[in-house]
């Protein structure tokens, strides 16, 4: 259930041997009233990098923190586990292996197959989500809007690239999107108002 919407932290990614999900707080902001939970739409920056330094991707090159429903398999699962019971601001790394990432397979030609995963995190400036996602600008969001949002956020979390894993994702994603709209949109009209929306839009529209 989409209850509320978080700006929260995760960033950076190795090839290390671990055999099950660790997570570092590196730290927690005082005052910790809402924690994370599935359901809950998460904002956040990550970085990820390999174990000789080789970064595969960024949400700070794009400029842009990385949006996504905590628990609905929109990213790894490592995430999924790993970002859960988080405040706002705060800061985590997770140390993920291979079967909580991409697996044996890998992902493209820059995360060899059984990687571990490391991801360590910078709260994300809030953003205007609504504003991002309503590409018509006609202060309402469609199913089409929503759904191209979505499926932008899944190849970036990828790495720009569209594996097999993120594929099946987007092919299942419709799923996702009636969920969000049962959530979001109140007046069952089958668009989401600016007044609806419970995810970030604080800037001038």
């Amino acid at each position: 259930m989409i209850s509320k919407v978080l700006v929260l932290s995760c960033l950076v990614a190795a090839v290390i041997c671990e055999s099950k999900l660790k997570v570092d707080v590196i730290s927690v902001p005082e005052g910790c009233s809402v924690k994370s939970k599935s359901g809950d739409m998460l904002t956040m920056h990550y970085t990820g990098k390999l174990t000789d330094g080789t970064k595969f991707d960024s949400s700070f090159d794009r400029d842009q923190p990385f949006t996504f429903q905590l628990g609905a398999g929109q990213v790894i699962k490592g995430w999924d586990q790993g970002l859960t019971d988080m405040c706002v601001g705060e800061k985590r790394k997770l140390t993920i292996p291979s079967e909580l990432g991409y697996g044996e397979r890998g992902a493209g030609n820059v995360i060899p197959g059984g990687a571990t995963l490391i991801n360590i995190g910078d709260t994300a400036p809030t953003t205007n989500v609504f504003k991002e996602i309503d590409e018509n600008k006609d202060m309402q969001l469609s199913r089409e809007e929503v759904s191209e949002y979505l499926k932008k956020q899944m190849i970036a979390a990828d790495g720009g690239q569209e594996s097999d894993d993120i594929k099946n994702m987007i092919a299942e994603h419709d799923k996702l999107v009636e969920e969000i709209f049962q959530h979001e949109d109140k007046d069952k009209n089958g668009f989401i108002s600016h007044d609806e929306f419970s995810g970030p839009k604080h800037d001038e529209l």
